[in-house]
């Protein structure tokens, strides 16, 4: 019987190594090198980031503790109680960080004549000019009411602000509630020619919760915003008749009225009013943030748009485009280049652009008869969902297998299923216990008698926004050996199959693990000669990690480069002290993942859509698929070399879990700005459909004043 591997002193545990990767996105936000707006955005990334921690990890905890099991971590040996207690503790010490930051940055926006102000800070003008803007804008769309017999508190929705009170209001004490209304804008600008004066809508309501409650007598009043467990169990299983998104919409519900998580107020309540919303919200789980700044925390993407452009552009990273990749002629077929030689795109740093090209061609090619693609998450107006209607109405056989189980995605893919049905699409879901987690997309021709077939298999979504922010990688190919397995794939998925065979692709749950352990055992036999490196987001799954810690202890050179969370300790004396783990957060979030096992001949080196995680390696269909190709290996080479190379946004951890900055006396080296200047460009221009664009215009949340005498002064002029 294999020793409990919390024993073994080289591991630790999944949550906490989490929040110390979220601790590095904190961290960004107090590196005066990163751009004072940008740091604001990154105080935001860390809110979001805790948010769904909160919903998803905390939540499953919860309810792990709630069942009274005995079951323990098998990293650090603790049950969910005790863990749940160390994650209370560590996020409220990252809360305290983000205030100290915070009251940091502020103080560096006023330096640059950008005053973020709370009510009582505003001068006599601008309370008389704020108060016609509440009782023009604000109040008529305010649902704000006492909480009674009569009036029962409303279900609390996550990601909404409340502006509460406690007061005497006709002869009672009462407790009073106004949701900030999510159709107003969250920034204000105050009447002001030099300077940027605002303050967050928030502040404005909770200011004026007495005019909302004539007569009222106010106490005390705070804002507050909930989290709820998204951790959401579908129940039991489909019936053969039972439509899997009625499931889905059923479950969406739920989520809604789960139990809290986690309060965050902006200061703490009275015992009375605790107590008060401990009985009504059911916090027995849930535990309490105090957070001195503002907690529509999304509202700081917003700050740029209140200033002036040329300021908005020198407090932000300079403007990147991602290159067209010049591996195409763009006035050509494109599947007719793929069939000629392999390419491989890196997102972010050249565009998605010839993927949605080459579906788009493919819809209106009278030689195409299929499009075959797995999809997991899409942009909220998805140029790629366009094409393949348009692909099916225009009679091509498109298959999408669609996973409503994304979480927090299920909606928007549960739209887009029904969009795509509507076209006339053959849409699959995934599998009741597995979720379907690849990237790829196969596309058939015929030629004369004989067909053809391209596919593309990525580490990233097909996400046309997120292929802005995320480094990805996506390899187009019409490998004969890679092809018969995609086609095979997809027959597979269709018959509800998941332990098909395939002699090139890994595809988990089948084959990806089995593998790699293969692979890492293959590595240990050469004992110093070996060589493993891996771009992963994060390493979870027990057996890779005995795996590992066995090809250390024999000698192999081990360099992980992880995200996110690393349950393994590198450079423990004994155990690990052939690994070495380094993590990268920068402007990009860091999402491809590479697999390289040995070197020269023997090497092997796979890109895939699988981390380290037990999750991706048992419980998900994924796909790994292996460059043989000379020249795109090399590429790759290039591009995990850059990361180990990285001294400025590179952090190496110790064999205590905790990261340090990677120090270097030579020159600076940043991998994600190196790859930005060396990503080759196409001298070809694109043109895009404008009815196809793709450039989303999110929720603005900015109210900008806007000076009388130029407005009328501009109207002159239109």
């Amino acid at each position: 019987m294999l020793k409990e591997l919390y024993k073994e002193g080289y591991t630790q545990n999944r949550e906490l190594s989490w929040l110390r990767f979220n601790e590095r996105c904190l961290l960004e936000a107090t590196d005066p090198a990163v751009p004072l707006l940008e740091r604001l955005k990154f105080v935001a990334i860390f809110s979001s980031n805790l948010d769904e921690f909160f919903s998803v990890r905390v939540g499953v905890l919860i309810g792990m503790k709630a069942l009274k099991e005995d079951h323990v971590d098998n990293k650090t040996g603790l049950n969910a109680a005790r863990q749940l207690k160390k994650i209370y503790a560590a996020a409220a010490k990252l809360c305290q960080k983000r205030e100290e930051i915070y009251k940091d940055l502020k103080k560096e926006m006023r330096r640059e004549g950008i005053f973020e102000l709370s009510y009582e800070e505003t001068t006599k003008e601008e309370k008389e000019w704020l108060k016609k803007y509440f009782l023009s804008t604000v109040q008529p769309v305010l649902g704000a009411q006492i909480i009674d017999g009569r009036h029962p508190l409303p279900p609390l929705q996550a990601e909404v602000i409340y502006c509460a009170a406690a007061m005497e209001y006709h002869g009672s004490n009462v407790f009073a509630l106004a949701a900030v209304p999510s159709s107003l804008n969250s920034l204000i600008r105050l009447p002001s020619r030099k300077e940027v004066r605002f303050l967050h809508i928030e502040d404005l309501i909770q200011a004026n919760m007495g005019s909302l409650f004539r007569g009222a007598v106010i106490k005390e009043r705070f804002k507050f915003s909930i989290c709820r467990n998204a951790a959401v169990d579908l129940g039991s299983s489909l019936t053969d008749h039972e439509d899997y998104r009625i499931r889905m919409l059923q479950m969406l519900k739920k989520r809604k009225r789960m139990d809290l998580v986690k309060i965050e107020a902006s200061r703490r309540p009275s015992l009375t009013v605790r107590r008060y919303l401990d009985r009504e919200l059911k916090t027995e789980d849930c535990t309490s943030l105090i957070s001195e700044i503002p907690l529509d925390h999304r509202s700081f993407f917003a700050v740029g748009s209140l200033m002036e452009e040329e300021q908005a552009k020198r407090l932000s990273y300079p403007s990147y485009t991602p290159k067209l990749s010049p591996a195409f002629r763009y006035k050509r077929n494109l599947f007719s280049q793929i069939l000629k030689k392999d390419v491989l795109l890196s997102y972010p740093y050249e565009s998605m652009e010839p993927f949605l090209q080459l579906v788009k061609e493919a819809a209106s090619d009278p030689s195409v008869l299929s499009i075959r693609i797995t999809i997991y998450r899409l942009a909220k107006r998805a140029r790629l969902v366009d094409y393949l209607c348009l692909a099916a109405e225009n009679g091509k056989e498109v298959t999408v297998l669609i996973e409503l189980k994304a979480r927090f995605d299920e909606q928007n893919n549960i739209d887009y299923s029904e969009k795509l049905m509507d076209a006339g699409c053959n849409v699959m879901y995934g599998f009741e216990e597995y979720k379907v987690h690849s990237k790829i997309c196969l596309i058939s021709r015929k030629s004369g008698s004989t067909l053809q077939h391209v596919a593309l298999i990525a580490t990233g979504n097909f996400n046309e926004n997120t292929a802005r922010q995320y480094t990805d990688l996506a390899y187009l190919t019409a490998d004969p050996g890679i092809i018969n397995d995609a086609l095979a794939f997809f027959r597979n998925m269709m018959l509800g199959v998941l332990d098909g065979k395939y002699r090139k692709l890994l595809v988990a749950p089948v084959s990806l693990k089995q593998t790699i352990l293969q692979l890492i055992e293959r590595e240990t036999a050469k004992g110093e000669s070996g060589r493993i490196l891996a771009k992963v987001n994060a390493v979870t799954d027990e057996e890779i990690i005995r795996a590992l810690k066995e090809a250390s202890c024999a000698g192999v050179r081990i360099d992980l480069i992880v995200r996110g969370i690393s349950c393994i300790l590198p450079e423990v004396k004994g155990k690990t002290e052939n690994i070495h783990i380094r993590s990268i957060v920068g402007r990009y979030l860091e999402h491809s993942r590479v697999y390289v096992f040995g070197s020269g001949r023997s090497e092997k080196m796979y890109i895939a859509s699988a981390d380290f995680m037990t999750r991706n390696t048992e419980r998900r269909v994924e796909i790994a698929v292996p460059i043989v190709d000379k020249d795109i290996r090399q590429q790759l080479h290039t591009y995990l070399d850059l990361y180990l190379q990285d001294n400025v946004k590179a952090r190496k951890m110790s064999s205590d879990g905790r990261y340090r900055r990677v120090r270097s006396e030579e020159n600076e080296l940043s991998a994600q700005d190196e790859l930005m200047k060396i990503a080759p460009a196409s001298k070809e221009v694109l043109q895009v459909s404008g009815s196809m664009q793709s450039a989303h215009k999110g929720k603005v949340y900015a109210t900008k004043f806007v000076d009388p005498k130029k407005k009328k002064k501009n109207e002159k002029k239109d």
